[in-house]
């Protein structure tokens, strides 16, 4: 098994930092990506991604939409112009037989997929991007890395 690249520790705490980054990481994007979102409630998955598509939407000249959590939903969808990005939330399934009803890895090619909670997630696709938020020094910090085998090159843009 292959050992995932991993970027440095990168500070969010905040906000203006999350945006930075997410808006540096929305130029890596492309078709086919699958990015993991994994992390604490309220630690800034949801914030990241929102900046991810509200960029995307900005330099393709489009009106900036609310990016709410699919937490309900468990998937919305987003187009920007020839990109359909899938923001999927696995929070409230509780059997990873749930995820054969959702479309979750169906036309990936595609696709931009992005999967807050994947944790429920058994066998993970080989062509992942994982980002892992966490709170550190008594939740006064938030902190971003990013790990990726198939995208290295995201990875050598963030150390």
């Amino acid at each position: 098994m292959h050992t995932a690249t991993k970027s440095s520790k990168i500070d969010i705490s905040l906000e203006k930092n999350t945006e930075f980054i997410s808006k540096k990481f929305s130029n890596y994007i492309k078709k086919g990506d699958i990015i993991f979102f994994y992390g604490e409630i309220g630690v800034g998955k949801t914030t990241f991604i929102k900046y991810l598509i509200n960029n995307l939407q900005n330099k393709n000249k489009l009106n900036l939409t609310e990016i709410p959590s699919p937490t309900f939903n468990i998937v919305n969808e987003y187009k920007i112009n020839e990109i359909i990005i899938n923001h999927y939330d696995l929070f409230k399934l509780k059997d990873p037989k749930e995820l054969y009803n959702i479309g979750l890895f169906e036309n990936n090619s595609d696709v931009v997929t992005l999967v807050e909670w994947p944790e429920i997630i058994l066998n993970k696709p080989k062509n992942i991007i994982e980002l892992y938020f966490s709170y550190e020094d008594d939740f006064k910090e938030r902190k971003l890395e990013i790990f990726s085998e198939y995208r290295k090159e995201i990875i050598n843009e963030f150390k």
